[in-house]
């Protein structure tokens, strides 16, 4: 006799879960591109998504953690990247060189996502999600490799021209290329890791 406190859930019911979440994230993303991601609210999301507000509230409590939760599929992909692609941004070339590569995917993440990095939350929310940690602990561990004095301290500071608001306000606002921010991202990490003069 099938004890009712183990059954597991019917698979229509794990079906149409399913069918939800990927409806409200398809939705969501296309909302976020179309406005500031800061203005979209839950209702909109919701009648895009074609799904109850309850429906809605029981996977997500904000807009903000619909958008990260897109942007960690996206971040995964460079998270093993760092961890076990080819060098210069994975393993087996020097601090520097793996830092301006990280910053040169970094930047592209956001070039291509950047309504989604946005509306993922700025200040204080960006420092406790799983992907700033991710990003720290690579810069802090490429900062002591190199034997930079201060390694914690630095890494954010390192990490800070990646903030989406920051990027957005460089791309948009002051019109600079993706390709020069790349460039004085990567004249910036060869300065710090390997003590050269910028050029």
């Amino acid at each position: 006799m099938t004890n009712q406190l183990t059954r597991p859930a019917r698979p229509g019911r794990r079906a149409d879960a399913v069918r939800n979440r990927a409806q409200i994230l398809a939705a969501a993303e296309q909302l976020f591109t179309e406005q500031d991601p800061r203005t979209v609210t839950m209702d909109q999301i919701a009648k895009a998504a074609g799904v109850g507000r309850a429906t809605l509230y029981r996977r997500f409590p904000c807009p903000a953690s619909i958008a990260v939760a897109l942007l960690d599929e996206h971040e995964r992909l460079l998270q093993g990247q760092l961890a076990f692609g080819p060098a210069p941004l994975g393993p087996g070339a020097p601090a520097a060189e793996r830092l301006a590569a990280f910053y040169s995917a970094a930047t592209d993440l956001l070039e291509r996502h950047l309504p989604l990095a946005l509306g993922a939350g700025d200040g204080p929310a960006r420092f406790t999600g799983a992907a700033y940690g991710h990003w720290r602990a690579h810069v802090r561990g490429l900062l002591a490799e190199a034997g930079v004095e201060d390694a914690d301290t630095c890494a954010d500071i390192l990490l800070s021209p990646l903030a989406p608001d920051v990027y957005q306000h460089q791309r948009h606002t002051l019109g600079f290329s993706q390709e020069r921010i790349v460039g004085a991202l990567g004249r910036l990490a060869r300065r710090v890791l390997t003590r050269t003069p910028m050029g």
